[in-house]
């Protein structure tokens, strides 16, 4: 899938060639979509992704004036993973993140979070603080007989000690959800912002909350599921929820989070055959470009 070569830029993201694992910045696909409970196809969201991308590489951030073209980053292309094997893929993705220090991971389901957070918590030695943009709170303790879902992914995560709850926020949240599962996630310690929380509050106040919760001083992992999203600014999805977040409401909340101390990052559910004019993946893309000059921006 990242291997086809596009005129004028390489086949990876921003143009990269495919490579090892960077320097310091590595993004690779994941293109796994068995444990998805309405519409399949996110395994071919790390194509759409990087194709959109090229839209990203002829300039500076306008904000940060960050060169994210110049940064160290390997596009190191897609993981393996286990034809039809859920438990088997999440253990391949575990152990093919473990040694790569920051990793961009594109699905793909949310379901790879899961894996990717195992791999941080060994190598951290301590739960993370976690930054999570989606429509749905994702702690189900299985999706329809399915326990390793995409809607169980912090079910598993907050049970396994991989994040710290209390150190988590969800932001846009505001699908269906039964009133138990609801309870038992805020039980837990996780704050949840809805959607209609953002809209009320602004970005600004959001991104404090955000800030507040995960703490500046701690290792914080950002997940970004695009249905975080109004179908609207992203169609291409597979769980899309009415009344979501604008685009440049996620950007600038993003932008704002300059105090944050993050060690890896996913965008997910990305849906290309649902798509319209590129415009899911092209969010998608700029999120993680949004990540990168903020991170670029820091280091500066």
């Amino acid at each position: 899938m990242a291997g086809i070569p596009t005129f004028a830029t390489g086949p990876g993201f921003l143009g990269r060639s495919i490579a090892g694992v960077g320097p310091s910045f590595t993004v690779a696909g994941i293109p796994l979509d068995i444990g998805v409970t309405n519409r399949a196809g996110a395994r071919s969201g790390p194509g759409a992704i990087r194709q959109a991308s090229r839209m990203l590489v002829d300039g500076e951030h306008p904000y940060f004036w960050t060169d994210v073209n110049a940064m160290p980053i390997a596009d190191l292309g897609e993981f393996e993973i286990a034809l039809g094997d859920l438990p088997k893929s999440l253990a391949l993705i575990e152990k093919q993140a473990a040694d790569i220090p920051h990793l961009l991971a594109m699905g793909g389901e949310h379901g790879i979070t899961l894996p990717l957070l195992r791999a941080l918590r060994k190598r951290l030695g301590e739960p993370l603080s976690l930054i999570h943009f989606d429509a749905h709170v994702d702690t189900w303790d299985d999706n329809f007989g399915q326990v390793y879902g995409h809607g169980s992914v912090f079910y598993h995560a907050i049970n396994e000690g991989l994040v710290d709850p209390h150190r988590m926020i969800q932001i846009g949240i505001r699908s269906p959800v039964q009133r138990d599962v609801w309870d038992w996630t805020i039980g837990q310690g996780v704050t949840i912002l809805s959607a209609q929380d953002v809209h009320e509050m602004g970005v600004a106040a959001v991104a404090k909350r955000a800030i507040a919760v995960a703490g500046q001083d701690r290792p914080t992992y950002l997940t970004y599921d695009v249905d975080c999203l109004d179908p609207a600014f992203a169609p291409g999805t597979g769980t899309p929820e009415i009344g979501g977040l604008a685009s440049w409401q996620t950007q600038a909340i993003i932008r704002r989070f300059t105090e944050i101390f993050f060690v890896g990052m996913d965008v997910v559910e990305v849906l290309p055959a649902h798509d319209v004019s590129e415009i899911t993946a092209l969010a998608a893309a700029t999120v993680m470009w949004e990540y990168l000059a903020l991170l670029g921006r820091a280091q500066a």
